[in-house]
Formats: C-alpha cells, structure tokens, sequence
C-alpha cells in the first residue's frame, strides 16, 4: 500500500504538469494536456502490460465475473478522469485530500452492497469529514484569496463525485477478490477507458512532443504498478486494515504542492484539510477494530 501511494503520487505530479500553464518552470516547454487525454495515455500503456501478463500466465483474459469487472472499469475511468480535471484546476493538496474521500464512500456503498456493519461511532467520523469539505467550500464564498488560488465550488463537487466513483470501484474490487485475480481487475479499467477517451479525444486533443512522449509514458507505468499493488493490496488483506496507510499520500502532495507548485492555502482551508484527513483516518481506525 505504501509502494502504491508513492506511485500515485508520481502519477499525480506529471498529471498536474500537464495540466498547468505552459509557462511554468518546473519542466519548461512541455504543452498542456486535457484530462480525458491523459486518461488515454494512461489506459494504453497499462492495457499493452496487463495483456502480456494476462496472455503469459494463461488467465482468463476477460476473466470470470464480468458484471463487477465492468462496474469497476467504467466508475475508475470516470473517477480518474474527473480527478485528473481537478488536480488541473485546484490546489494539489486540495485536490488531493477530496479524492480520500473514498474510502468513506466504500464504507457506506460496503454497508448497502456487502451488509458490513457501520457503527455510531462512524457516522460521526463520516460526518467530520465532510464539515472539512464544507469549511473549504465555505472559505471560497465568504473570503478573498489569491485568484490563482481560487477554488471554485463546482470543482469541488466534480472532486466529490470522483471520490465517490472511486468509492464504488473500491467496493468492485473487494467484491471480485474471491473470483478474479488482481491483473485482470486491473486490466478491465483500460478496456472500458480506451474507447471512452478516443471518443473524447475527436474534440479535443494534443499532439505530443519531445520529452512528453516520456512523461505520457511514466504516467502510465506507474499508474500501473499503482492499481496492481492497490489490488494486491486489497486481496491480501481487508479494505478498513490496509486504508490508514494510504493517507500517506495525502501528506506527499501537500507537501509537493506547498515547495514545488507555491500552492498557498487560507488557514481555514487548511484545518479544513486536517478536519476531512482526520475524519477519513479515525473511520478507518474504527472499521479495522470492527473487521478484526
């Protein structure tokens, strides 16, 4: 889990790179991407690895149970692209903290779907949460920040649907432990993506150049070695004892957009950050002394 959260945060850094103005410095002369596209690049260099693994282990290539394997194709492919569109137009870390929203979404969609027990005690830490969402959401209406800065409200609900579509993919994934094996699972999500994001790519895309061809490149294998070691992650153990340690990666993109993209937040932003980490990682907590 924690070799997968590094990954991601690789990912996320060369997402936000080209998805920023052309301008900036960190690596100059590189074209902005839209979101969908990166998706794309992604899905590609992620199918071409699954396949080869999938045709030399001689697994199933559209494996057994094809409904879930679907599901979770399609709510990861929108998810990602949706956080990618808002790791584009918001703060790193803002971005970042509402997409670990998730995990509180798999605990309800796991009490709805799977019949797992949510206690009083979670409620109260779901609720946490999302009175950090609404402080962050509150200080963009009432307060005057940087305009660079400025987070718009409907970016942060396009941040809370992500996180709730990456909530029902986690859940996919805990379903289809006891039928599928991990590449497979994560092979569906390029299968749905691909013909989702050619679609896209019609209206808008961008030709890449030069260096690009590497960074389009490292985005894909790592995001790669990312889902595979996140599935991995959830076979071997449940979601609630595996999910505390993915809040790591909250703390790296803060500090990344903090010291490398002069991301500067209100103090109220701030502590609401704080409010919804807590709030996922106290739930987490509760739910690992619940499943154990």
């Amino acid at each position: 889990m924690i070799l997968s959260g590094l990954c991601f945060v690789v990912v996320n850094f060369f997402v936000k790179i080209l998805g920023t103005d052309p301008l900036q410095e960190i690596i100059p002369n590189v074209q902005k991407y839209p979101a969908h596209e990166l998706v794309l690049a992604r899905s590609i260099v992620s199918f071409a690895i699954s396949a080869f693994i999938i045709k030399r282990k001689n697994i199933p290539f559209f494996g057994v149970n094809k409904k879930w394997l679907i599901i979770r194709g399609l709510a990861g492919t929108l998810a990602l692209t949706m956080f990618f569109y808002t790791l584009h137009n918001m703060p790193m870390a803002i971005a970042a903290i509402i997409q670990y929203l998730a995990p509180i979404f798999t605990v309800i969609l796991a009490m709805i779907l799977l019949k797992e027990k949510v206690k009083l005690i979670q409620w109260f830490f779901i609720g946490m949460a999302f009175t950090g969402v609404g402080m962050i959401a509150l200080d963009q209406l009432t307060s005057i920040t940087l305009e660079s800065n400025k987070i718009s409200i409907l970016n942060i609900g396009i941040g809370i649907v992500a996180a709730v579509l990456s909530g029902v993919a986690y859940t996919a994934v805990i379903k289809l432990k006891k039928t599928d094996v991990p590449i497979t699972i994560v092979m569906y999500f390029p299968m749905v993506s691909i013909p989702l994001m050619t679609i896209l790519c019609l209206w808008k895309f961008t030709m890449p150049e030069g260096i690009e061809w590497l960074i389009l490149f490292i985005i894909g294998l790592f995001t790669q070695f990312a889902q595979i070691l996140l599935t991995k992650a959830l076979h071997k153990g449940s979601a609630s004892t595996i999910t505390p340690i993915q809040y790591l990666g909250a703390i790296y993109m803060f500090l990344i957009g903090y010291f490398v993209f002069d991301d500067r937040l209100s103090f109220i932003v701030n502590i609401g950050m704080a409010t919804i980490l807590f709030g996922v990682f106290l739930n987490a907590i509760v739910r690992h002394r619940i499943v154990k």
